[in-house]
C-alpha cells in the first residue's frame, strides 16, 4: 500500500466514523437501502402503496411541473407477463405488488429527471417501511417502454421510466458501501 492510498484509507475511516456519529433516522435509511428481489407472499397493503407514492410525489421537479404519473400494480397476471416480457423485471413473477413511474414529455423536457427523483423516494420510502424493492428500467429502452405501455394501456404521450417490483423482503439482505473517497473532488477535478 503507497502513502497516497494509506492516507485516502485513513482518511475514510475518519470520514465514515465522524459522519456516522452524526446521523439521523432519514441518513440512516439512506444507506440502508438496498435492491431486494426476493418477496414473502405477504400481500402489500393499499394504503402502503399509497404512501409510497405521496411519497414520490414529494421529489422535487424542475419548475414544480410535476410531469409524472404512478401506477400501481397487484394484478398477478400483469405481474406475471413484465416478468416473462421485460429482461430486468424477472421477479416482478413473485412480487405482491409494483409501481410504474410514468413521465409526461409535454410538460417537461426534464420529466425523466422528476420521475427520478420520484423513484428514489419510493425506494427510500419502501426501505423505512420494511419493504424490498428494486428500480427496474424501461427508459430509454423502446421495447420495454412499449411493453409496459401496451400491458398497462399507457396513453400518449407519457413514457414509462421504470417498474419497481416490490414487497417483503424474503431474506435479510445487506446494503453495500458503496462510499469511495477517491471519488470525490473539491474546488475543482
Amino acid at each position: 500500500m503507497n502513502f497516497r492510498s494509506l492516507t485516502i484509507a485513513i482518511l475514510a475511516l475518519i470520514l465514515t466514523t465522524s459522519v456516522m456519529a452524526q446521523t439521523t433516522p432519514a441518513i440512516e435509511n439512506i444507506f440502508a437501502r438496498k435492491s431486494v428481489r426476493q418477496y414473502t407472499e405477504q400481500k402489500v397493503e393499499q394504503s402502503t402503496l399509497e404512501l409510497l407514492i405521496k411519497a414520490g410525489m414529494a421529489a422535487p421537479t424542475g419548475m414544480n411541473k410535476q410531469p409524472w404519473e404512478f401506477i400501481i400494480v397487484t394484478d398477478r397476471a400483469m405481474l406475471e407477463k413484465f416478468a416473462a416480457l421485460l429482461p430486468y423485471a424477472k421477479m416482478a413473477a413473485k412480487a405482491p405488488a409494483a409501481i410504474v413511474v410514468a413521465g409526461n414529455p409535454k410538460v417537461s423536457e426534464y420529466w425523466y429527471l422528476d420521475c427520478s427523483a420520484a423513484t428514489q423516494n419510493i425506494l427510500l420510502a419502501a426501505e423505512s417501511l420494511g419493504l424490498g424493492a428494486v428500480w427496474t428500467a424501461a427508459y430509454p429502452y423502446e421495447k420495454n417502454m412499449n411493453i409496459i405501455k401496451e400491458v398497462l394501456s399507457i396513453p400518449e404521450p407519457y413514457l414509462p421510466l421504470c417498474l419497481i417490483p416490490l414487497g417483503y423482503p424474503k431474506s435479510e439482505t445487506k446494503a453495500k458501501d458503496k462510499w469511495k473517497p477517491e471519488k470525490v473532488h473539491q474546488n475543482g477535478w
